[in-house]
């Protein structure tokens, strides 16, 4: 044998290796779904889709996740709460108050880990991303930058194609948009070329010092700049089209937190701040030299003036030139607001969805809502007109803008969920999950999940809980999207029966009130309607509503008008479960659905109304009379055993445990089947 054989075959290995990987590199990978985007939403998807073991790829163009908070916000502070202590050990409850942290099976996988602050800083962000990737195995690869999206149709799919700065491709069935927002956004104007952006803007206050700033914006990008410049600048003035909204008055996250509005007091206690409205497009900043009055050598100083469009003459030559007195504004209102000068104009107006990278096959039109800065999407969260492309997280805001928390962590990691329960459904037959309960427990599941239920509590209007009643049983479908109701059956695999349904939603009330008077809030529960704080709503439909039912629905309604509608009266505590002012209403609405009687007997009053009643009430069929009156206790059942006071199983013939028809977890999960006979031991 020759002894140059073995280093010939090494050789030839290396080289078929290596020819591999080089066609790996230039060649199309193909996966079943592209998640474009490590970010919170991207890798809230690669949770689920880890989960249910598919074939996916979490595709980032940056060396970690979550690269956006390593510059935004340019403050370093999040306005996303992050309340460790809540009194309470339940996991789903606590992640009503915990606003960073993503979904997952690992209890410990929370933001608290990271950072002990109520308001984390940005930095945190990154690092909890991290963590979270790393202790789930997610895939991800980074460093690919996409630069081109195209679909190809073929005659039994369509799928997606995707380029990166390298010319190689990435082909999937399923794309999963999660790119976020993060294209600073911009108004065109006279002038606009002299403004500053929140984006390259300095973070140093010193660097303002005794300076007059004009900020375009009222938005929290606005008010943090105008928050960290405040104690240096000589005064700080805020521009835009429309008032501050106050967060804690629209109930809009969105809106400007408390956190950030210190400019408001100065302003209000006239102390050189303040806030003005004009539409941007219909303004110019115009530069004007003026000569500087230091004693060491006169020098000129450029300064910028607010102007209005109308009197700008020759505005095509008016960006960064000289402009005459008459062309000021003060020439025309002697009293104008703005009228002297400023050092520096910034521009905080948001972020918007990067449509660029997308071709014609492939890009979703831009919604009518937020401004043009989001993609149009269906209530499900697919493009509109682009099959099989799914946007996740923030850029999918658009069908909750201005109206609930889609747009931030504590709302879309529940949409990001939905998505992949529609996922589930389509493309792997796996029906959208339900709870199997008796009619009798309904009540006491519904109590349960407004008592801690997180979802329906951040995405209040968008996602409820639908409940497919079947008679004697029912089944508990959770968050499902509202505005897709009238496509229930195709999005959910789930039929409605002929006894119709219930949809549980939390919502506020429409009324325009004064949110810190002494009426802001209702306590009497026959008046639970004019409940004005977050509350929850049951709607009973005896059919699915339409598409057009849905088009019709009342002003600010988040559903058809049904024919059943039940309103549990606002809570303090957000608790909704005294006997008087929430059970009693809850059950009897619920009665009225189900067309039964749900009240809940003692043993002594099943075993009576057995003697005298032909059908003794659904509670006592369910439960007495199949030996479900006592709670499911190893002990007490020995005990009653021993007693002779019941049958053993194989007097009669029967194998121990509950009815093969009832799920064991309802016990576990704090449901009894049957509260007839209530013992404490």
């Amino acid at each position: 044998m020759d002894s140059n054989l073995p280093c010939l075959i090494l050789l030839l290995l290396i080289g078929c290796v290596k020819c591999s990987s080089d066609n790996q590199h230039n060649g199309s990978r193909r996966f079943g779904y592209c998640v474009l985007g490590a970010g919170p939403a991207g890798m809230q998807m690669g949770f689920f889709l880890s989960k249910a073991k598919r074939d996916y790829i979490i595709l980032e163009r940056n060396s970690g996740p979550g690269s956006f908070f390593n510059k935004y916000p340019r403050h370093r502070k999040l306005i996303s709460i992050n309340k460790i202590h809540t009194g309470r050990q339940n996991r789903e409850f606590n992640l009503r108050h915990d606003w960073n942290s993503l979904l997952s099976d690992h209890p410990d996988l929370l933001m608290k880990r990271v950072s002990s602050e109520f308001y984390p800083s940005a930095d945190a962000f990154p690092l909890y991303l991290s963590m979270f990737e790393k202790e789930l195995g997610l895939r991800v690869r980074y460093g690919v930058d996409i630069g081109r999206i195209r679909a190809v149709q073929s005659p039994k799919n369509r799928s997606y194609i995707l380029t990166d700065q390298h010319a190689a491709d990435y082909t999937c069935s399923v794309l999963l948009v999660a790119t976020g927002l993060w294209v600073p956004q911009k108004v065109e104007f006279v002038g606009s070329d002299l403004v500053e952006g929140y984006e390259s803007i300095s973070t140093d206050p010193e660097d303002y010092k005794d300076q007059a700033v004009l900020i375009l914006g009222k938005g929290n990008s606005a008010f943090e700049t105008a928050q960290s410049i405040l104690g240096r600048a000589s005064k700080v003035h805020m521009l835009s089209s429309s008032p501050v909204r106050l967060a804690w008055q629209t109930h809009y996250v969105g809106d400007l937190r408390a956190v950030n509005n210190d400019l408001i007091d100065t302003y209000q206690l006239k102390s050189l701040d303040g806030l003005a409205e004009a539409r941007l497009d219909k303004i110019g900043i115009t530069q004007r030299k003026e000569k500087s009055s230091r004693r060491a050598g006169a020098q000129n100083k450029a300064k910028l003036y607010l102007t209005l469009k109308k009197h700008i003459q020759h505005q095509e030559k008016k960006n960064g030139s000289d402009v005459s007195g008459e062309e000021m504004p003060g020439y025309h209102i002697d009293n104008f607001s703005m009228r002297k000068p400023y050092d520096r104009v910034i521009r905080c107006l948001g972020f918007r969805f990067n449509f660029s990278v997308f071709d014609s096959s492939a890009c979703p039109p831009i919604s009518d809502n937020a401004k043009g800065r989001l993609p149009s999407v269906t209530p499900w969260y697919e493009g509109m007109n682009t099959p099989g492309l799914f946007v996740l997280g923030t850029a999918a805001h658009s069908r909750d803008y201005r109206s609930s928390a889609g747009g931030f962590v504590h709302g879309f990691r529940y949409t990001v969920r939905a998505v992949h329960r529609v996922l589930e459904q389509r493309y792997h037959s796996n029906l959208w999950p339900s709870t199997k309960l008796l009619t009798t427990q309904l009540q006491s599941w519904i109590l349960k999940r407004l008592s801690e239920a997180s979802g329906p509590y951040q995405m209040f209007q968008v996602l409820g809980d639908v409940i497919l009643l079947r008679g004697s049983h029912c089944e508990y479908v959770e968050e499902f999207t509202l505005q897709a109701l009238p496509q229930f059956s195709s999005v959910s695999g789930h039929e409605v029966s002929e006894h119709g349904m219930i949809v549980l939603v939390m919502q506020y009330g429409n009324n325009k009130i004064d949110f810190l008077g002494r009426s802001r809030a209702e306590t009497d529960w026959t008046k639970a309607w004019k409940s004005n704080f977050l509350h929850p709503v049951l709607y009973y439909y005896d059919t699915l509503p339409t598409d057009e039912d849905m088009r019709l629905r009342p002003t600010g309604w988040p559903l058809p008008r049904p024919k059943a509608m039940h309103h549990m009266v606002e809570d303090f505590l957000a608790e909704w479960d005294t006997p008087i002012s929430h059970i009693q209403p809850l059950r009897r609405f619920l009665e009225h659905c189900v067309q039964t009687d749900l009240r809940a007997f003692y043993a002594e009053s099943c075993f009576r109304s057995s003697l005298t009643h032909r059908k003794p009430s659904l509670f006592c069929q369910q439960g007495y009379l199949k030996r479900q009156g006592v709670a499911h206790n190893t002990q007490l059942l020995q005990q009653v055993h021993g007693a002779a006071l019941m049958p053993t199983d194989q007097e009669t013939g029967k194998t121990s445990g509950s009815d093969p028809a009832f799920p064991n977890y309802l016990a576990q999960a704090g449901t009894t089947v049957s509260s007839g006979l209530k013992l404490d031991f």
